[in-house]
């Protein structure tokens, strides 16, 4: 779901803001945001001391079936 997250959000955002999004600990996500960016999903885009999460292309069109499936349940 953070994908989806990530696709639906309307502002920047970063790891803090999508913990709390979640209800998961801050060093969980970045955990699993690390291995998104290692799989292509994911950038890390340092602003000062905080980093902007955006999505690829290939992270965009999963979190896009992603969201489709879940919508279609």
């Amino acid at each position: 779901m953070m994908l989806v997250n990530l696709k639906n959000a309307k502002d920047e955002i970063y790891a803090s803001s999508l913990a709390k999004q979640i209800d998961c600990t801050y060093s969980h996500v970045v955990k699993i945001l690390q291995e998104m960016e290692k799989s292509g999903l994911i950038n890390f885009e340092k602003q000062g001391r905080l980093k902007l999460l955006t999505l690829t292309k290939k992270g965009q069109e999963i979190a896009e079936h992603i969201d489709n499936i879940r919508l279609n349940l």
